[in-house]
């Protein structure tokens, strides 16, 4: 059975981007790059709301020039390889393979995904999270949390969830960017 696990790259206030819709201060340094394509290694499926699919549809055609790093080959890698299910009501067509389009979050096909799943399920941004908090079916967290405050912004937790936490690991970085991993209790 896959685990379903939400990760997250927040400012130190908890924001995935800032009042202006920017996250450039969030783009991850090599050693921190690496460290979350790892975190993507047991991963068979990506569960996407459109914004951050279609952030994450550039990786598509990111491939080995100069001006990529190792480590955002492999990851462009890892992605092509992930199946990819997009959750939008305005979205009329995915651009991507290995991609499914769907307009409304299911709880229970996302279980039977789960419990027929050899690979863990990734849910990335808090507005497609909160269905899956809401539901239950969040087994564990990722918070990566760079040292910026940004003051306001896109939370990157979602709202009006209560969740016990075990705190299973912490790592730092020499940029001073932390991993927090926790198991949804």
């Amino acid at each position: 059975m896959g685990r379903l696990i939400y990760a997250a790259i927040t400012s130190l206030d908890g924001y995935i981007e800032d009042a202006s819709g920017r996250f450039d201060w969030a783009m991850p340094d090599i050693e921190v790059h690496s460290f979350f394509n790892s975190l993507e290694a047991n991963t068979g499926t990506q569960l996407l709301g459109r914004r951050m699919y279609e952030t994450l549809a550039t990786w598509q055609t990111v491939g080995g020039i100069p001006e990529v790093s190792a480590e955002e080959a492999e990851y462009a890698d890892v992605w092509r390889s992930l199946d990819k299910i997009v959750f939008s009501r305005t979205l009329k067509a995915v651009s991507t393979p290995r991609t499914e389009l769907r307009h409304d979050f299911d709880a229970a096909e996302i279980m039977r995904l789960k419990e027929s799943s050899a690979k863990d399920i990734s849910i990335s941004g808090p507005d497609l999270a909160q269905h899956a908090f809401d539901a239950g079916l969040v087994d564990e967290v990722h918070v990566i949390v760079v040292p910026v405050i940004v003051g306001n912004g896109k939370r990157g937790l979602p709202s009006e969830v209560f969740a016990q936490l075990e705190l299973l690991d912490v790592r730092r970085f020499g940029n001073g960017t932390v991993h927090l991993h926790y198991l949804i209790g």
